[in-house]
């Protein structure tokens, strides 16, 4: 039940992704994308259609300005909050203008759900591993046009014929003539935009697949204000820190704030849905006084269950038939195996703790309009949650989207909450001066909207040949779609696919696959964390195949081999993986090796970890990880997410969990939800499938496997398997 439960919620849905082959995706997107107006007669249409030059004479698209400078400037339509989406758009448009990389520069769009709506959401959005995907055509479609613009110009200009004009690195050519994209911007966007422009061919490609520097590097380097939410400082404004409920579901009764407001610098103390405000002129006397004020809650609705009563209500579940994900005959299938595997595993409530803590500044003028500042992830759901709240249509709610410090899904809620919280406060307060509402550390751990807590209950057959023969699949945890606006196009006939993602689709040619699920009800709100459903059914897929392959005798590598003969991205992956680890050798004495091998958001990776293992520590010292994502936009940012997701997984499965007593979160800050260290981050070595396959994700399919990868390593040390996250719990099966 989480705080804010009651608040509008999203009115579109991000249409599922599964069973569409890239290569049709790509040329349904270039078909599609033109037929909805795309690209239009100058001033018409939704899309790419050139705006006047009398309103702004460098504006050629919505997505690409060119001013009298020279200087590109990139519109970008999703958040960056460090996975380099910014960069990759950026490449597209570079390339497909023919610009020099050093004239490129970024901004983000203003909220617009017509304009700037993700493609695959319906609505303005980041995530899911979609941004470089939905807008791949897009975006170079947008430069395509405009570069046929700056031709025209300078073929009429110089009184030539276009086909003899040409454009590279940055200047426009014609024999000996030539001009910079400054001079002839004014008299190009005047001109029509074309109805089909046409986008290069790979073989001509400059940057993308190549090399195109980071764009962010300068502006963060700078340290310029404003960079990110947090460090945004307005004339006028108040910082507002805000006590919420320690137990969900609870509500003010009554506070007293009166030893707060004697500290220098609080301005008011007021309550709303939210809790209770403390409105400050600086940050500190803010966190300072919140401390000070005494709250009475009534808890008769709260959610006041621990971890182990949560857990013991889901292993009776695990007991009892569920709803039906995959109908295959297990019964049968095991009754006559050979030999069984059976497992149960549990997974922790975990937090997304992005470096930057969430954060948002409003300022609201009743009854006219309203204006953020934040790292915002789904604009077009924020603009009309917070439009509902105050009484004002989308376009009177102005969103400044800014970098953010991470995300993992936390900046993008459902039912806007931690925007809707501000746009409640602000609508308390009800003044027209600009508020910042702060979260800090100990709130971001403590504020809820974790990854589920998840119990599995498998049992799988093999044959006489050691071949698998049956598998019977269980899952309970909490669905994070149902009550929400999305429900209806993610939960069918019971089952929320983003629970059983990575089990039911699974590519192993699996025989009497049955899949089945329990969403039991719990107060206590969950949300997609990094890699949604496939961080717990990865793990539990990947270590009980590999249980699998022990028990017939079988290398892990060759016995996932013979399971996907029909996937054949999914087994080139693998043997790449193991080809560049040295799986057919012997690692060094006393390391250890495990693999794993997943599919998740169209991106196939693969990674065998390298361990060592003494006095009941794990240390992962290696990691060789191959993916293949379709066409390498960027295949150094490519490298650093896989990275950052093998670091992001690891610290997950090593050490992190949110666990509750009484209902109350018993983490706080990073001393009780340590991330990972510098000197925990092993070697990691990625190598990129070539491929013509269009782009796909790549923020989040680095996560999955490396959890498995090291639990199976650590099965080959200890003959056991861990099976109850994170490892400190030291429960080895």
């Amino acid at each position: 039940i989480p705080r804010l439960a009651a608040l509008p919620l999203a009115p579109a849905a991000p249409r599922a992704l599964a069973g569409a082959s890239r290569r049709g995706f790509l040329k349904g997107v270039a078909v599609a994308g033109l037929a909805v107006g795309f690209i239009t007669a100058k001033g018409t249409g939704t899309g790419l259609a050139a705006t006047d030059p009398a309103a702004a004479g460098t504006v050629f698209n919505p997505f690409v300005e060119i001013d009298g400078a020279g200087r590109v400037t990139v519109v970008i339509k999703h958040l960056d909050k460090g996975q380099g989406i910014a960069t990759g758009l950026a490449t597209l448009v570079a390339d497909e203008l023919d610009a020099a990389a050093e004239q490129v520069t970024t901004r983000f769009a203003p909220a617009d759900n017509e304009v700037y709506k993700n493609l695959f959401f319906g609505l303005q959005g980041t995530g899911g591993s979609t941004s470089l995907a939905n807008s791949f055509v897009q975006y170079r479609t947008a430069a395509a046009a405009a570069r046929a613009m700056l031709v025209e110009a300078a073929a009429k200009a110089w009184s030539v014929p276009a086909s003899e004009v040409s454009i590279a690195g940055g200047r426009i050519v014609h024999g000996e003539r030539s001009a910079g994209f400054g001079d002839l911007a004014a008299a190009a966007a005047g001109l029509e935009a074309p109805a089909e422009p046409t986008l290069k061919t790979p073989d001509q490609w400059v940057y993308i697949g190549k090399d195109f520097a980071r764009v962010d590097v300068p502006v963060k380097s700078a340290g310029a204000p404003n960079t990110y939410g947090i460090d945004v400082h307005l004339d006028d404004m108040l910082v507002v820190t805000v006590i919420r409920p320690k137990k969900w579901g609870a509500t003010v009764k009554s506070f007293d704030a009166a030893e707060a407001l004697k500290v220098r610098g609080v301005v008011d103390v007021k309550s709303g849905p939210f809790g209770v405000a403390v409105f400050a002129e600086k940050t500190w006397p803010a966190i300072k006084a919140r401390d000070l004020v005494t709250v009475e809650w009534d808890e008769s609705a709260a959610e006041t269950r621990g971890s182990d009563a949560i857990f013991a209500e889901y292993a009776e579940l695990a007991k009892t038939p569920g709803a039906v994900a995959n109908d295959g005959d297990a019964e049968t299938a095991l009754a006559g195996a050979a030999s069984v595997v059976e497992a149960e595993y549990r997974f922790p409530y975990l937090a997304h703790a992005p470096m930057e803590p969430l954060n948002v500044t409003i300022l609201v003028e009743p009854g006219k309009s309203a204006r953020l500042w934040t790292g915002a992830q789904f604009q077009g759901v924020d603009q009309m949650v917070v439009g509902g709240i105050l009484g004002l249509e989308p376009g009177q709610v102005a969103i400044d989207t800014l970098w953010a410090g991470g995300s993992f899904g936390r900046r993008a809620v459902y039912n806007s909450e931690y925007i809707a919280e501000a746009a409640l406060v602000a609508k308390v307060w009800g003044k027209a001066q600009p508020l910042k509402i702060v979260w800090t550390r100990e709130d971001d751990i403590k504020g809820g909207y974790y990854r589920p807590m998840f119990l599995h209950k498998v049992r799988a057959g093999l044959d006489a040949e050691g071949n698998p023969s049956g598998w019977e699949h269980r899952v309970v945890g909490q669905s994070i779609f149902t009550g929400t606006a999305m429900e209806a196009m993610v939960v069918k006939n019971g089952v929320d696919d983003a629970s059983v993602e990575g089990i039911h689709d699974t590519t192993y040619a699996i025989p009497g696959l049955r899949v089945e699920l329990h969403s039991p009800r719990v107060g206590v709100p969950v949300l997609w964390w990094r890699s949604v459903g496939h961080t717990h059914t990865a793990y539990v897929m990947e270590t009980m195949i590999d249980a699998l392959a022990v028990k017939a005798g079988k290398d892990p590598v060759d016995f996932r081999l013979a399971l996907m003969k029909d996937d054949p991205r999914k087994a080139a992956v693998l043997k790449l993986a193991a080809e560049k680890a040295g799986w057919s050798t012997p690692p060094a004495e006393g390391r250890y090796r495990g693999v794993a091998v997943h599919k998740s958001f169209n991106t196939y990776v693969a990674e065998v970890a390298e361990i060592t293992y003494a006095d009941g520590e794990v240390k992962v010292e290696k990691v060789v990880c191959a993916v293949d994502c379709g066409i390498a936009v960027n295949p150094d940012n490519i490298r650093a997410q896989m990275e950052g997701g093998i670091g992001f997984g690891l610290g997950a499965i090593l050490r992190n969990a949110v666990t509750l007593t009484d209902g109350e979160v018993d983490q706080a800050n990073f001393d009780g939800y340590e991330p990972l260290r510098m000197s925990d981050m092993p070697q990691v070595e990625v190598h990129i499938v070539p491929s013509d396959e269009a782009p796909s994700g790549v923020g989040e399919p680095g996560v999955p496997p490396i959890g498995p990868a090291v639990a199976n390593a650590v099965f080959k040390a200890t003959g056991k398997h861990p099976r109850i996250l994170p490892f400190t719990t030291g429960d080895f099966a």
